[in-house]
């Protein structure tokens, strides 16, 4: 049996609950570190960083699910650990008001719970989605369960911003604890039993992990896919830390309007998902192979026209260019998740989880490595050119990876393939 739409909603309710309190340790908690204490931007910017870096540990909770034989036990034991990082993180900052040593121990323990609470239980949910839906419905799958985890970032950051004013520190513990236990709530209602109805239970697996992983490694199409998920989101991440600015120092846009910009970036994202999600599930219009060269090439052609408005300055039509970036990211996005998931259950047996782990550490370290990368090539930049020169220098090297990652994508997925299918060959 394959999961019915019905059910797949049902578990695009977990990446919901996921993104309502991730947006709380990235955009409530990283502001009042920054604004209401006063503290410098890199020490949020640092714990992020450690919460990505923690992600590195993928591998391990999706070896653990398969090698345990149900998968719901981690999803919902993962989502209870992020859900009491974040409770604690909260916590972290209202100690570092009163005692700096204190509350960085504190938001240290608590951004890697949540890096260990995501990456327990997305790569699990990943897995399960993957074993479990049918061939024809991956795109959809993936459309639906990453448009339900915006759609959890965007309500909650709007919800919590009007509620939390005027700002006070208990305040912020009824919210978070609210939200916290939400989401706890709702991924049990999420998951329970449909796991049960759908797969048996499996025998648990004696092999190690560092067997496990190694098996999985020698996999060709694994150790392709993995390379390929962190040459393109590096170049999907770079512009991260760098276009509001670009847009401030270049185009003389405020504070609100740079604010706007990102907002319109995020729904060319929203639609480039959907748009794949119709056309390639609804239409079944091209393979997800042609969709994700597609996002690629489109993703750099769009970075190609950002640079060249540079020269332009504050009357160049800017927001219409983000807009382009963000659809072609989205449609590139959701191809390539489509694709984990029909990957994943290419090769040994009991080893779906350990592959949605090892593409998830890819992705996390992509995300921080990526953004690192442009934030310090524009400012070795600056230093030599002017603005306009200096940005447009690191959105053109983006272009380039993102050429080089369609250029990838056609050399190991195989054209005759209806889904995403690796050109065989262990």
């Amino acid at each position: 049996m394959t999961l019915s739409w019905f059910q797949i909603f049902r578990l695009g309710l977990v990446q919901m609950a996921l993104g309502a309190i991730v947006v709380l340790t990235t955009s409530t908690l990283n502001r009042l570190m920054v604004v209401e204490l006063s503290l410098p931007a890199v020490l949020p910017g640092l714990l992020v960083a450690l919460h990505y870096g923690i992600q590195m540990t993928r591998p391990h909770w999706g070896f653990a699910s398969d090698a345990g034989g149900r998968r719901t036990r981690w999803i919902i034991g993962g989502m209870a650990m992020l859900a009491f990082g974040a409770f604690l993180a909260a916590i972290g900052v209202l100690v570092l008001e009163s005692s700096f040593a204190a509350g960085m121990v504190i938001s240290v323990i608590a951004y890697a719970l949540i890096g260990l609470g995501v990456g327990a239980s997305g790569t699990s949910l990943l897995a399960l989605l993957a074993t479990t839906t049918a061939p024809h419905r991956r795109a959809a799958a993936a459309t639906i369960t990453w448009l339900m985890m915006i759609f959890g970032i965007a309500v909650t950051a709007g919800v919590v911003g009007k509620l939390i004013d005027p700002y006070t520190p208990q305040l912020l513990i009824k919210i978070v604890g609210i939200v916290v236990l939400a989401a706890t709530g709702l991924t049990c209602l999420a998951v329970w039993g449909v796991e049960r109805k759908l797969i048996a239970v499996r025998q648990p697996d004696p092999t190690p992990f560092r067997q496990g992983l190694a098996e999985v490694w020698q996999e060709r199409k694994a150790r392709n896919f993995t390379l390929f998920v962190f040459l393109s989101m590096t170049a999907y991440f770079m512009q991260e830390l760098i276009l509001e600015p670009y847009a401030g120092l270049v185009f003389a846009f405020t504070p609100g309007q740079s604010t706007s910009l990102s907002g319109a970036q995020n729904g060319g994202v929203f639609i480039g998902m959907l748009t794949v999600g119709i056309l390639a599930t609804g239409l079944k219009i091209g393979a997800l192979r042609h969709w994700v060269m597609a996002g690629c090439l489109g993703s750099a052609a769009a970075l190609a026209v950002i640079a060249m408005l540079g020269p332009l300055g504050p009357a160049a039509p800017l927001t219409p260019a983000v807009v382009g970036l963000g659809f072609f990211n989205g449609m590139f996005a959701v191809a390539a998740i489509g694709s984990m998931m029909a990957l994943a259950g290419q090769g040994r047996e009991q080893r779906e989880g350990t592959r949605m782990g090892l593409w998830g550490a890819a992705q996390a370290v992509a995300a921080g490595f990526g953004g690192l990368v442009g934030a310090g090539m524009v400012d070795v930049l600056r230093a030599l050119f002017t603005d306009t020169q200096a940005f447009g220098s690191v959105f053109l090297f983006e272009a380039t990876l993102f050429v080089a990652a369609a250029t990838m994508a056609a050399k190991i997925m195989d054209r005759r393939m209806p889904s995403v299918t690796l050109v065989p060959g262990e």
